[in-house]
């Protein structure tokens, strides 16, 4: 019994393979199964079933783990195939602005065929939601000089101020500094627009001497003055906000909303023709 105790494994291993052996020898010329058969039958039978099911386990297991392998690299490959597409769109919306700039431009540069005009972009701005002083990426090497006028869709941006070999700096009429010489479009009141710092940050400008027996009102489309010394006459500056009367009665001032969108300026045509010239040539 301690023998059988001791060698119990082996004993088992041997006796297991002598029946295998057994069953393979006898395998055919039997149609009745032996009761040793029977036995081992009992005992390996349960052993497969579980032998198999495990195998189809791990089987279905590596297959689920491949497939989910598989579907994985798809998304990502999809996931880069969208991110390219969305570049692609955004590159090509970004075009389109380019192009609808330019449109816009030649079609400012054709209301005043009289003038020479060329295209610039802003490359720099002070701090700030609007475009009150910037720099363009045109200076003396492309023949632009100081108090040149800078345009845009809609009408009147300002003027160039200080200019060097391949940039300039400009203020626009929202600028404090800033003064262009206005009139009414419909009733030929003059006046003279100025940026003014408490109406430039929500991008209006006003428009001072005003005489009180005017007829300049709300809706009025303000454009540059015959007498201006640096603006050609008839640009439009914006329209009538509001009307102001001061405190003595005697004058008035009106408020300004641009017709130029000043947060999102980015492509300008300067007016390259200095304007006292050709006000001197007309003369």
């Amino acid at each position: 019994m301690k023998f059988f105790e001791e060698y119990k494994k082996q004993i088992l291993i041997i006796l297991a393979f002598v029946l295998a052996v057994s069953a393979l020898i006898t395998m055919g010329r039997k149609s009745k199964s032996t009761f040793v058969e029977n036995t081992l039958g009992l005992v390996i039978t349960p052993l497969q079933d579980i032998t198999s099911a495990v195998g189809g386990w791990f089987g279905d297991r590596i297959s689920s783990l491949r497939d989910e392998n598989d579907i994985y690299a798809e998304n990502e490959e999809l996931k880069a195939r969208i991110e390219l597409l969305e570049a692609e769109n955004k590159r090509l919306l970004i075009y389109e602005e380019e192009n609808k700039r330019l449109s816009n431009l030649l079609e400012i540069s054709q209301r005043f065929p009289e003038h020479e005009t060329t295209g610039t972009n802003i490359i720099g701005k002070d701090p700030g939601n609007w475009y009150d002083t910037f720099v363009i990426d045109k200076g003396t090497k492309d023949g632009i000089s100081a108090d040149m006028v800078l345009t845009a869709e809609g009408g009147v941006v300002g003027k160039i101020t200080e200019v060097g070999y391949n940039y300039a700096k400009a203020e626009s009429i929202l600028d404090n500094r800033s003064s262009v010489s206005a009139m009414s479009l419909r009733t030929g009141d003059l006046g003279v627009v100025r940026g003014d710092y408490t109406l430039m940050d929500d991008g209006l400008c006003r428009m001072e001497y005003i005489d009180a027996e005017s007829e300049i009102m709300k809706g009025d489309e303000i454009v540059t003055s015959h007498l201006s010394e640096i603006y050609p006459a008839g640009l439009t500056i914006g329209y009538v906000k509001e009307i102001i009367t001061d405190t003595n009665g005697l004058t008035r001032y009106a408020i300004i909303e641009p017709q130029v969108d000043f947060k999102h300026l980015t492509t300008l045509l300067i007016i390259t023709e200095e304007f006292e010239t050709l006000k001197e040539d007309g003369e």
